[in-house]
């Protein structure tokens, strides 16, 4: 799969996270956010449902729930999934 490389905004816990995670976690990471950004461009669900899902599948796939949490957390409180 070719990939591309893009610049997001997230806040300086997520972005110390991200940095300090190892290689394999980075790669699991940046496939789970490609699919989810895809996935939001399709309208049949609503995003709140499509971070469930990202949060599901990603401790499927090891990542833990403190890093899942992280990345969908947000000030409005949206996190917990």
């Amino acid at each position: 799969m070719q990939t591309q490389e893009i610049t997001i905004h997230v806040t300086p816990e997520a972005a110390s996270i991200y940095k300090s995670a190892s290689e394999q976690e980075r790669r699991k990471l940046d496939a789970l956010l490609s699919l989810r950004l895809s996935e939001v461009s399709r309208p049949s669900r609503s995003l709140k449902e499509i971070m469930r899902e990202a949060s599901r599948e990603a401790r499927k796939r090891g990542l833990t729930e403190e890093i899942t949490q992280t990345e969908w957390s947000d000030d409005r409180g949206l996190a917990r999934p």
